[in-house]
């Protein structure tokens, strides 16, 4: 299979909102992001504006490198309080972004199966990412939808969603009436291959749709933790802010990227 772009605005997966008890409680959240082959250099990226979104929602960010085993996986897992899935352009299901997803995918389902709730967001590849995962089917269809402004069509049910049901009344009436949700993919999860995926069906509710040459998945959710680094020092070693950001835009459609030296 050729990498894929980006596909459909976002997947909602558990929730972002971690409910903690007074003792456990983590007032500075740290949240992994996904990094990804570049440019067939041996090297990963991360886009900054993932780290910025994150930023801006008073996270932190720990980058997650590919190639690395799953036992260095399980241990990021363990101390993180969420991962998210950004988008780009590889391989759904052998590129290095692929197997980590998988790693944290499973792991996150297990905790959640357990009581030690972990929330996974996919944007965009990992929106794509998360489909395949869950349906371990390609599903993607192709659409116009590069560069294309949208409203919202919302589900019935969305606005008692997790996702939205603390969204202000104005900015939900402007989701759906104003074309201010940016698609930037190629592929998208078609209305029609959705609900045709018994696992995709009973596994993800769909909260929102839009239309171009057809009905595609714009957003949905899946039906809270206590994850910490074991010392402030492993912490602080972990984040990326360790890193700098390079101007890519020439090369990219991402402004800036955070680039990693393969470990091996």
């Amino acid at each position: 299979m050729n990498p894929l772009r980006c596909a459909a605005l976002l997947v909602f997966c558990n929730t972002v909102l971690m409910v903690c008890n007074a003792e456990a409680r983590n007032d500075r959240p740290i949240i992994g992001v996904l990094a990804q082959e570049y440019q067939s250099s041996g090297k990963s990226y991360i886009a900054a504006s993932y780290v910025k979104l994150l930023e801006s929602a008073g996270a932190r960010v720990v980058p997650i490198r590919i190639s690395q085993s799953e036992e260095e996986y399980e241990q990021l897992f363990n101390s993180l309080n969420g991962v998210l899935f950004p988008g780009g352009g590889v391989n759904l299901s052998s590129s290095g972004y692929a197997k980590a997803a998988s790693v944290f995918y499973r792991l996150a389902l297990k905790a959640n199966d357990q009581g030690d709730f972990f929330p996974v967001w996919g944007t965009c590849l990992g929106f794509e990412e998360l489909t395949y995962l869950t349906s371990g089917e390609l599903i993607l269809t192709a659409t116009n939808t590069s560069n294309v402004s949208l409203p919202l069509d919302f589900m019935p049910d969305a606005k008692d969603s997790r996702l939205f049901k603390n969204v202000p009344e104005d900015v939900l009436k402007a989701l759906a009436t104003e074309p201010i949700t940016v698609n930037s993919h190629h592929w998208s999860v078609s209305v029609k291959s959705f609900y045709m995926n018994d696992k995709l069906r009973n596994f993800y509710r769909v909260l929102t749709t839009n239309k171009v040459n057809l009905e595609f998945i714009s957003t949905m959710e899946a039906r809270k933790n206590f994850h910490r680094f074991s010392s402030m020092e492993e912490e602080t070693k972990a984040l990326i802010y360790n890193y700098n950001p390079v101007f890519t835009g020439k090369v990219s459609s991402f402004e800036q990227m955070y680039i990693f030296v393969s470990a091996s």
